[in-house]
């Protein structure tokens, strides 16, 4: 049969994939339209609407420049502007796609070459003549006295001298200013490799705005811009936190028909995801698999860290299974990445579980492992395999820096570890270049805070002052709540007053450190002595539980104070100041009205969103983020509104629950045993559940027998 041309648009569907699971991903579709020829009689060519084209796309309407054909990945993938984008007005059909046609590469998979030096037999006197210029204490802004040394070169500054010169220069100052004097002197064609180096050279000082300028002026005279031009521009952009630049010069590669080799291939695709474009990364990363590209490490580690800040395991998963697929074995930096990545996700068990590996494979943990796995098992509340992890460290002799050391103090802080706590902080006294700091100081104050322990805090704080060791906000208020406790009034002023000398800045925990001690506080001379501290921190605070003993201060006027409160507090001390200012109230007999107040606009105001949870079958009373005196009072008002539901005969659960938690810190007291206590002193029928710890149980029935013997009201309960 005879054969006849064929001209048809072909519109082509990809899915890209997106990791949710291990081995099912998401799609978002994207169009790729291609013009072919062939040949058929049977086919007449259907109209299709031509997709409008910019200046650019039309200079060569019959010969597709590469940008043309990377149009889809450079217009509607990169870009964050998907507004221009065509809609499509019926979905289009599946066309047959040629298999022996591949798609267009998106990136070379061959590096750019490295200019090979010649042999120059001056290299001895203008390596010196280098060091020279290096050495002298000209600047940026002394050109007159620079180009005065430059006279002085050995021999002429023919092309191998200059782009010697200019690759010794170890200053980007000086770099940039010899480069400018080599373009005066007109002796040979400025090329490439020269904008290269000199380019290479202000990315080390985070010069991003002069090499823009003299990739600009490479545009403008003609000089070609290659691989390692655009890879200098691009990470010198990702350096400065100018990922949109990044972006922009990426684009221009395909544009101008360059394709990107495997280093700049990796540096955008680190671009895109600081930006946070996991589905833009996922596309150039199975295009350029696609294209035949075997990511490196560096690529995997990019992958990797993008899925860690997202806390997606699955993503993690997803890297770890390429990575095996491809025969690409991790190194220190995938390693490290891929742990920290783990221990965002809340994956405790798999972290070690790869660090075994890592270990395993004859990796060398560095300090920086260590931490991330120490940040890990301390979140997780690992203790026993944080002790392990110590004890390897030790008898391994792996490395250990500030950072580490600090972090086990802290870890062991949060795990109330206190013997293996000073054994660190002995090792870093021993220690010739990890000596403890204001951060390790600071471990300790809490470990011995949160134990009781006020003469050996104590004994720290002076031995600071001995020292020299500056007291940060966080050890003043340790320090402020163990002296608090301790109904060491006197001692607790005496090391607010230093702090302050020494430059603390009291914030708003340190605030809600102090109106706690207040609300402990039983003699009136302590409570002043406080309440004068927390007035140099803040007046407005004091003024306001001044205005707690207020009985002509009417409600409204109330609710518009405490709401001013509650603005100028950060947000995460805002439930601390309502439960502190809550017990205040309840340990003053006759401000307990004012706590049910400060419970209703407390919850009112979102500070506790979990606290009522009600099913068909139960009723909880969530009380895990209240304060003793706040779990009373919600206690209180939860009974009171049972017994109003009792009396109008309204339907009730048939099982009611109280949650105080347990405290998970060694030192944490918990609210179960005061909350048990005023269950107690109420005479309610909640009993401890035998099943699970921090839960009080009441059925229907013993709930509304108590109810009808006893008339229980908000403001006569005590």
């Amino acid at each position: 049969m005879g054969s006849a041309t064929l001209f048809t648009g072909v519109d082509v569907h990809f899915s890209i994939p997106y990791p949710s699971h291990s081995t099912k991903f998401s799609s978002k579709p994207f169009s790729v339209r291609c013009k072919s020829s062939s040949s058929s009689s049977k086919s007449p060519p259907k109209s299709q609407p031509k997709p409008t084209l910019s200046d650019s796309d039309q200079t060569h309407p019959q010969s597709p420049s590469l940008s043309e054909q990377l149009k889809p990945l450079s217009k509607t993938i990169l870009t964050g502007d998907i507004s221009g984008r065509p809609h499509l007005v019926s979905k289009p059909k599946s066309t047959w796609i040629n298999p022996t046609k591949p798609r267009p590469s998106v990136l070379s998979l061959q590096r750019h070459k490295r200019h090979n030096y010649s042999y120059n037999p001056q290299i001895r006197d203008l390596k010196l003549f280098a060091k020279k210029l290096n050495e002298s204490e000209s600047e940026s802004d002394d050109e007159g006295e620079f180009l005065a040394v430059l006279e002085q070169m050995p021999h002429p500054p023919t092309r191998e001298n200059a782009l010697l010169l200019l690759n010794s220069l170890k200053p980007w100052p000086k770099t940039y200013l010899f480069f400018n004097w080599i373009k005066t002197q007109n002796l040979f064609p400025m090329e490439t490799i020269f904008y290269n180096v000199t380019m290479k050279s202000l990315r080390f000082g985070r010069q991003f705005q002069l090499i823009e300028e003299l990739a600009e002026e490479m545009i403008s005279t003609g000089v070609e811009l290659d691989n390692i031009t655009y890879s200098t521009i691009i990470t010198c952009a990702k350096r400065c936190n100018l990922f949109d630049k990044a972006v922009k010069w990426f684009e221009r590669m395909y544009k101008t028909g360059l394709m990107p080799d495997e280093v700049t291939y990796s540096a955008i695709l680190d671009v895109y995801a600081k930006l946070g474009k996991v589905e833009e990364v996922l596309s150039l990363y199975e295009r350029g698999r696609a294209s035949g590209w075997k990511p490196d490490p560096i690529a995997f580690s990019v992958l990797g860290k993008m899925f860690g800040e997202a806390g997606d395991y699955d993503g993690i998963r997803y890297v770890l299974q390429e990575m095996k697929s491809l025969g690409v074995q991790p190194n220190l930096i995938v390693y490290n990445t891929l742990l920290e990545a783990m221990g965002r996700a809340g994956k405790p068990g798999l972290a070690r579980s790869l660090f075994e590996e890592m270990v395993g494979s004859g990796v060398v943990p560095d300090a920086k492992t260590l931490t991330a796995l120490v940040k890990i098992y301390g979140k997780a509340r690992w203790a026993r395999d944080a002790l392990e992890l110590l004890e390897r460290m030790r008898s391994n002799g792996w490395p250990m820096d500030f950072i580490l050391y600090n972090t086990l103090l802290s870890m062991c802080a949060d795990l109330g570890l206190v013997e293996e706590a000073e054994n660190l902080f002995e090792d870093m006294e021993k220690s010739e270049h990890c000596r403890p700091d204001s951060f390790s100081y600071t471990a300790m104050l809490n470990i011995y805070g949160s134990g009781g322990n006020v003469d050996r805090a104590m004994q720290l704080f002076d031995e600071m002052s001995e020292r020299g060791v500056a007291i940060n906000v966080m050890g003043c208020t340790c320090l402020t709540q163990c002296l608090g406790r301790a109904r060491r009034i006197d001692d607790l002023v005496k090391v607010f007053d230093v702090s302050l000398a020494r430059g603390v800045k009291p914030d708003d925990r340190l605030c809600g450190c102090l109106l706690s001690v207040v609300s402990f506080c039983e003699e009136t001379q302590d409570v002043n002595k406080v309440l004068s501290c927390l007035h140099q921190a803040n007046p407005k605070l004091v003024a306001f539980v001044n205005l707690l003993g207020e009985k002509k201060i009417g409600f409204e006027t109330f609710k518009e104070e405490f709401r001013i409160i509650l603005t100028d507090t950060a947000v995460e001390a805002r439930r601390p100041f309502c439960n502190c200012l809550i017990d205040i109230c309840r340990n003053r007999n006759h401000l307990h009205e004012r706590a049910h107040d400060l419970l209703y606009l407390g919850t009112l105001y979102g500070l506790y969103p979990g606290l009522h949870n009600r099913t068909a079958k139960e009723w909880c009373l969530d009380v895990r983020s209240l304060s003793v005196g706040a779990a009373h009072t919600a206690l209180e008002e939860w009974m009171a509104t049972v017994s109003k539901i009792v009396r109008r005969e309204e339907a009730l659960p048939e099982v009611f629950s109280a949650n105080t938690g347990t405290g998970t810190h060694k030192f944490s007291q918990g609210l179960a045993s005061a909350f048990a206590s005023h269950v107690k002193k109420l005479a309610a029928p909640f009993i401890q559940s035998e099943e699970k710890a921090g839960c009080f149980v009441a059925t229907r029935k013993d709930l509304v027998s108590w109810v009808q013997s006893k008339i229980i009201s908000p403001a006569a309960v005590v």
